[in-house]
């Protein structure tokens, strides 16, 4: 995991002030593995130009009240960043997570956590991995968005929330989760919980 606290710009890149870090994500936004990858990353975000829409930026208050309306039995918010690998691992399990429940009820939301300049790069990767819309990004200060999030959220990512029809959170974990763990937290919530006519995903 990765904590996206006190992250501040450096001239070399990125790295995180007073933050200590946990097992899971490099210490830094993983720029050599960026650097590397340089070339891909360029194309994609070329392709991504053409294809699936723009990013929406979204403060903490403005994507709670997007998971009240999703208008879905139960809703799943991922936080996730590019460089953030477990973010990365888990990413095509919820994918396919919303696609297999999806007429049973189930909206994804997936919110990027990466800085604003790293968009094109955000939306090549979702279009890639053919995320479900709305495409989310992260604006404003990180302290104020992880408290409007959730207390128990420390900032580490990958973070995931499931809210009720109501907008009630019904779990919360930090860290990479597998299919399995992702299903267990939905299904009760589409077996039982009533949809809200007249969402919007």
């Amino acid at each position: 995991m990765r904590h996206i606290t006190s992250l501040v710009r450096l001239a070399g890149g990125l790295t995180l002030a007073g933050v200590a870090l946990i097992a899971g994500c490099s210490a830094s936004p993983e720029r050599a593995g960026h650097d590397a990858s340089e070339h891909s990353d360029s194309t994609l975000a070329a392709a991504a130009d053409s294809i699936g829409p723009a990013l929406e930026r979204v403060t903490a208050a403005e994507l709670r009240a997007r998971a009240r309306a999703a208008g879905g039995r139960a809703t799943l918010v991922n936080l996730w960043a590019t460089w953030c690998a477990p973010c990365r691992e888990e990413f095509p399990d919820i994918v396919r997570l919303a696609a297999a429940h999806r007429d049973r009820g189930l909206r994804v939301l997936f919110v990027s956590a990466d800085f604003d300049d790293q968009a094109p790069q955000v939306r090549a990767f979702l279009a890639q991995h053919h995320a479900p819309e709305p495409w989310l990004l992260k604006t404003g200060d990180d302290q104020a968005f992880i408290n409007g999030i959730d207390g128990r959220w420390s900032g580490a990512l990958p973070a995931t929330l499931v809210l009720d029809a109501q907008g009630n959170v019904t779990a919360f974990w930090e860290g990479r989760a597998d299919y399995a763990r992702f299903e267990q937290a939905v299904l009760p919530l589409l077996a039982s919980s009533p949809a809200i006519p007249g969402g919007t995903p």
